[in-house]
């Protein structure tokens, strides 16, 4: 009984919703970008009231307000330029250190029954598994890249090399 109620509440609330009117603005308000004609009654009326306002006197000198209207003194009247930081009390360069790249092993020929020849694997590069070694997905990528280069007259079925060469 509750589902059925909140459910029909809910089906005549977004039913009755668009039919509400929406106003940013009513007549009433007078809030306004336009500055209304000169001698229209709205002008008049504003006119009007901008007289009953009490006018603001100003303060007397001496107090926080010293500088004429329009020129406000912002800031010191000499430049004042950074001073520059002190260097490192304590700086010790890192060690330098020299790399010397893995030298490329080039796997051994590989037979291939289909042509009856013997073809040269191509030299790898240095591997993502530990210490540069080639992992699997290397060596996959290495053989497709042979079947490709080698092309069908020389490695014959592209996926037999592949799988022969991956498990070599």
């Amino acid at each position: 009984m509750d589902l059925r109620f909140s459910l029909i509440a809910l089906l005549a609330l977004a039913l009755l919703a668009p039919a509400l009117p929406v106003n940013a603005q009513s007549i009433d308000d007078d809030l306004t970008i336009m500055r209304p004609e000169p001698g229209s009654p709205e002008a008049r009326r504003l006119k009007e009231q901008m007289q009953k306002r009490p006018v603001e006197t100003a303060p007397p000198r001496g107090t926080a307000q010293t500088a004429p209207k329009g020129k406000k003194r912002i800031g010191s009247s000499s430049p004042v330029y950074p001073t520059p930081l002190p260097p490192p009390l304590h700086y010790v360069p890192p060690q330098v250190r020299t790399v010397t790249p893995l030298p490329h092993v080039v796997p051994p020929s590989m037979y291939v029954p289909q042509t009856g020849m013997v073809l040269p694997n191509l030299p790898t590069i240095a591997g993502s598994g530990p210490n540069g070694s080639e992992t699997s997905q290397d060596r996959a990528i290495r053989c497709a890249h042979q079947a490709g280069v080698y092309g069908p007259a020389m490695s014959g079925d592209r996926n037999a090399y592949v799988g022969s060469c991956v498990n070599q």
